[in-house]
């Protein structure tokens, strides 16, 4: 019996105020029951007046302090967080969840902090029937979901799943918060001092089961190449090191559903000829600039112009962004097949925010898979929410078969 259907932890934070406003006019004050919660009041009160109205419940609660955290876990149903850096304010919240039968989402990117949640309260919220889902933004939903789609797809045409799927981003414009660079920074900060974090980061199987974590994938793309699938340069994409893991995770929580053999992998497209291959190395440029070691000296002088927690991308620069992935298929040796996913607005606030709430919502009220423990979208809400993406969330999935 819980008080609220959703509470959003971080609602003051920059993709934190885009949830509120989403819920808000979705639902308003009383169509659910909701709330929204944080550390500091003020800018509670300064986001409830901006978004919403003042029937909104506001709780005020510290990451690391539990007894504060207890007073809203316990009393709803899902909650739906938007602090980060996950590693540093995520764990015991996460704990608490578990211990008190609340579902969780968050948009974390975070591969290392998911292997922890892995091994220290997978098989505690399995056997309490909780869903815990990291990973329901554009790092992981578009892949995660655009693979589960299509294989979807590939059963009902040729009664077998896709062995192989490369998704290749064709286009993205968008721009970054305070708050997902404050995240970056701090997973290579902890990548830096801790060899294990790296030993996840590097291992493509690094979130599978422990018992599970072999297969045929490699690394991530680390240079620039010749794609011949997508007939055209590609070069690193920044979100692959997450998104690859959550898509096979995917696989293996679904009991290898795809297959054990089946592989995935992503990067970005740069286009072919001599204008593609230069394109690659400009944008590989920055990519290097954001892998820098946080405590070097030029990290530190690039810090200084990028935005601050709490800072992102404008209302015009959210509308205005979108998304084009490109999922290129291999059935069998003899048959290929091509989807996509678009997604209609800036991929890290504008979309993201959207993902994250019909998440919640999916989670608060939705008739699910009968899944629990540390899980991905796909395998926590499967069809459900795909359903919640087309329909509301700006997202589109195609496939030519």
């Amino acid at each position: 019996m819980k008080q609220f259907d959703i509470i959003i932890w971080g609602a003051s934070s920059f993709t934190g105020k885009l949830v509120t406003e989403y819920l808000f006019n979705k639902f308003g004050s009383s169509k659910i029951k909701w709330a929204i919660a944080g550390r500091d009041l003020g800018k509670l009160k300064k986001v409830r007046s901006q978004v919403a109205d003042k029937n909104i419940p506001i709780f005020i609660a510290d990451s690391f302090d539990e007894e504060s955290l207890l007073k809203f876990v316990k009393k709803t149903k899902v909650i739906c967080s938007t602090v980060g850096p996950y590693s540093l304010y995520g764990t015991k919240l996460v704990k608490l969840c578990v211990e008190n039968y609340t579902n969780y989402c968050d948009i974390t990117g975070e591969a290392h902090w998911i292997r922890t949640l892995i091994d220290n309260f997978h098989e505690g919220a399995k056997s309490k029937k909780i869903k815990i889902v990291n990973s329901c933004g554009f790092d992981s939903i578009p892949s995660d979901m655009g693979v589960y789609f299509i294989q979807n797809e590939m059963k009902k045409t040729y009664k077998t799943y896709a062995k192989s799927i490369k998704m290749r981003v064709a286009g993205i414009s968008g721009g970054i918060s305070g708050g997902t660079y404050s995240s970056i920074n701090n997973l290579l900060k902890e990548a830096y001092a801790d060899k294990s974090v790296f030993k996840v980061l590097n291992n493509p199987y690094g979130l599978n089961p422990k018992d599970k974590m072999k297969g045929l994938d490699k690394k991530d793309l680390r240079k620039i190449i010749f794609d011949k699938e997508s007939n055209s340069w590609i070069y690193p994409f920044i979100m692959a090191g997450i998104n690859t893991k959550i898509v096979r995770r995917s696989n293996a929580l679904l009991n290898f559903q795809y297959g054990k053999d089946f592989r995935y992998d992503e990067a970005m497209m740069a286009g072919n000829g001599i204008s593609g291959f230069w394109k690659a190395i400009l944008a590989v440029f920055p990519l290097a600039m954001v892998g820098l070691n946080p405590n070097s000296f030029l990290k530190k002088i690039i810090n200084s112009f990028m935005p601050k927690p709490g800072e992102g991308p404008g209302i015009e620069k959210r509308k205005n962004g979108f998304y084009n992935l490109r999922f290129y298929i291999t059935i069998d040796e003899k048959r290929k097949a091509f989807a996509k996913v678009i997604g209609d607005s800036d991929p890290g606030y504008g979309s993201t925010s959207k993902m994250l709430a019909e998440s919640a919502i999916c989670l608060a009220f939705d008739n699910l898979p009968k899944n629990y423990g540390i899980l991905t979208p796909s395998s926590a809400m499967g069809e459900k929410l795909l359903d919640r993406l087309i329909k509301n969330a700006g997202l589109s999935f195609e496939i030519k078969i």
